[in-house]
């Protein structure tokens, strides 16, 4: 099972909390409940919009470690602000990571404990991180996961989409072709998928989504997860393409999911038999077209059938 997290996100707040973080109460100040750190890298979640979404354990860490490595420390800070702790601060993200590994190997070979933590979320999920880890482990060092919030578990149990099997499918490829490839590889996949994607890109992917994985697949689009214009539309792949292209682009940070595909759907018999009807006063591409979006099936699928029937016939 795959996770991951997009790596964008500001820290935000509701209103009526922002006040409170300000007055949460400092790791520092509750000393007889903390625990002394052991050395190791501490990936640390963070909220991916309220800040309130942090756990105690968590605030413990970053308030106790002696470097906390952040992928944008600006708004690392904001958080550490908000919550009053004061750790040092350093830039660890996909640009100056393989310079800045080899030190953070020496720190914690003599003895340093040093926390990981992304823009939002839970670091090495769509973001960067895991080559540190893995050099972390392979140098005998320790490695401790502090878990907390995540965007795709979250869209995950608002969606009302089978969970007992998920797999994250991280952004899909920016190109209508490439992007089409991987969801074909995705069909038959017995689980509910989950992506990441830009607002600018929803559309064209609800569409490649809808051709590839067929239009009735029960879907959701969660946007601005536990901020202050959260939402989650739900229905069927083809209905929520129609609404965004009616509606535009969305604002905010979108997590798509899709269920898993129905295996009490059409048989081979009944699709052969309904493109033979189509055939007979259409072309193939309209065919294909008109049989998978009354049978629910990807229309790559179908028409690939619909070719194989027609040379069969000539």
């Amino acid at each position: 099972m795959l996770l991951s997290m997009a790596s964008d996100r500001p820290y935000i707040a509701a209103p009526e909390a922002e006040s409170q973080n300000r007055s949460a109460v400092n790791p520092t100040s509750r000393s007889e409940a903390v625990q002394p750190l052991e050395p190791a890298l501490y990936v640390v979640a963070t909220p991916i919009g309220n800040l309130r979404d942090i756990t105690l354990r968590a605030l413990d860490v970053l308030g106790q470690v002696e470097e906390v490595l952040a992928e944008d420390t600006r708004m690392a800070r904001r958080l550490l602000d908000a919550h009053g702790l004061r750790a040092k601060l350093s830039p660890y993200h996909d640009h100056n990571g393989a310079q800045r590994r080899p030190d953070i190997l020496a720190r914690l070979a003599d003895g340093a404990s040093l926390a990981l933590i992304s823009d939002a979320g839970t670091p090495l999920v769509s973001d960067p991180g895991w080559k540190l880890v893995r050099e972390v482990i392979e140098a005998g060092h320790k490695v401790i996961p502090l878990p907390g919030p995540s965007a795709a578990l979250a869209a995950l149990v608002t969606s009302g989409l089978p969970s007992d099997r998920f797999c994250f499918c991280g952004f899909l490829p920016p190109r209508t072709g490439a992007r089409a490839k991987v969801l074909k590889s995705l069909a038959t996949v017995p689980a509910t998928l989950i992506f990441y994607e830009s607002a600018a890109r929803l559309k064209a992917s609800l569409s490649d989504m809808a051709d590839q994985l067929g239009p009735t697949r029960q879907a959701a689009v969660a946007r601005e997860l536990t901020k202050l214009f959260e939402e989650t539309r739900r229905g069927r792949l083809d209905a929520l393409r129609d609404h965004y292209c009616a509606e535009g682009p969305p604002k905010g940070e979108i997590v798509i999911l899709i269920g898993p595909p129905d295996h009490d759907g059409p048989g081979e018999a009944e699709l052969e038999a309904a493109l033979l009807r189509a055939l007979e006063t259409q072309t193939v591409k309209a065919a294909s077209a008109e049989v998978a979006d009354a049978l629910g099936l990807p229309r790559r699928q179908v028409y690939q059938k619909a070719l194989a029937l027609r040379d069969d016939r000539d």
